[in-house]
């Protein structure tokens, strides 16, 4: 003990309250209860009583001390134009901006790969639902068709639905189905170049030239023409000699 307040002797250095600021107080009360008796009464045990008992002695030194302060003269209160050191340098400061910038940045991706991802499913369901429907529209056509053609129903009622469905999903496409002959571009070549007549099969028979008989000749037909012997007749002489008489005629010749 004794050495211990020598220790102290020697660092101890007499300075103002102002430069300590120490303020000592004891425990204490409780000001609901304002009686003495609950100043032995925190139980060390009690994390809740203990921390309430430090709470209420740092009040009360705090209550005891900004008098003391104010009577020195001593603001105690931060001015509203005062600007405070940063503890981080700005070029720290800049990299956690970025670093905050670019993990927002991948939030924002992530949250449009999933909205994307959504529309995608959402889509391919409603396709998926439509495929179901146009099917499911086309068998209860065709279950229509064959009562009718069985006689089991008189009613064309899904005729008129169809046309109805087919005017809905296409615009024009009875104008389409309706028109005849060919489009504009044909036209337009044709009335420009003209139109030089079917070429395929124009050989081919038909009723008109079927019955038509007037370039029909007998004589050439049956093989009865000019220098072509008939029946019961002659051979046409043949007036070119034959192969080796040429040659005999040749030789000679020479």
């Amino acid at each position: 003990q004794e050495g211990l307040k020598q220790c102290l002797s020697e660092f101890k250095q007499q300075l103002a309250w102002v430069e300590r600021l120490d303020v000592t107080l004891g425990q204490v009360a409780d000001p609901v209860s304002q009686s003495a008796s609950d100043k032995d009464a925190v139980d060390p045990e009690n994390d809740f009583q203990r921390e309430m008992s430090f709470y209420r002695q740092a009040q009360a030194a705090v209550l005891e001390a900004l008098p003391r302060l104010r009577k020195l003269q001593v603001p105690t209160r931060r001015p509203d134009d005062y600007f405070a050191e940063m503890a981080k340098s700005d070029q720290q400061m800049q990299k956690i901006r970025q670093k905050l910038k670019s993990k927002q940045e991948a939030m924002e991706r992530s949250e449009k790969a999933k909205q994307l991802r959504a529309m995608r499913k959402y889509g391919k369901k409603v396709q998926t639902e439509i495929l179901q429907r146009r099917q499911k529209e086309k068998k209860n056509m065709l279950n229509a068709v064959k009562k009718y053609q069985k006689g089991l129903s008189d009613k064309l009622d899904f005729l008129d639905e169809e046309q109805t469905s087919s005017q809905g999903n296409k615009k024009g496409s009875a104008n389409q189905r309706i028109k005849k002959g060919p489009n504009a571009k044909r036209r337009y070549k044709n009335q420009k170049f003209g139109f030089g007549g079917k070429k395929k099969g124009s050989k081919w028979n038909t009723k008109e030239s079927f019955n038509d008989v007037s370039s029909f000749r007998s004589k050439v037909a049956h093989n009865k023409g000019p220098g072509k012997a008939g029946k019961g007749g002659k051979k046409a002489l043949n007036k070119r000699p034959g192969k080796r008489a040429r040659q005999k005629m040749k030789s000679r010749a020479r």
